[in-house]
């Protein structure tokens, strides 16, 4: 929905086209999106439009980046310390007497 959303505003009836669930269904997860903040619907009539809010997915964007940032780093690090690790194991732990 957000995808779809982020290429302009779309009826809720739009939304739920490619979704094999109830209208029901469609409705609470834009409540949801509505609640965050992420998507503002409008009624006119009997058409309930929804529309992204930019500032808020660029918000939400910054925020998967620095966690995402954070994460690389700390997979980095162990990624490092698996390698030095395995290498220890190939070369030997230098105490092993063997027959």
């Amino acid at each position: 929905m957000v995808e779809r959303l982020c290429r302009g505003p779309a009826s809720v009836k739009e939304l739920a086209e490619p979704f094999d669930m109830s209208l029901s269904a469609v409705v609470q997860h834009l409540q949801v999106l509505e609640a965050s903040g992420l998507v503002q619907s409008e009624k006119v009539g009997r058409v309930r439009t929804c529309r992204i809010q930019p500032a808020v997915l660029r918000t939400a964007e910054d925020w998967f980046a620095s966690r995402r940032a954070h994460w690389e780093h700390k997979l980095d690090r162990l990624a490092g310390y698996l390698a030095r690790d395995d290498g220890k194991k190939e070369g030997g732990d230098g105490g092993s007497t063997d027959g």
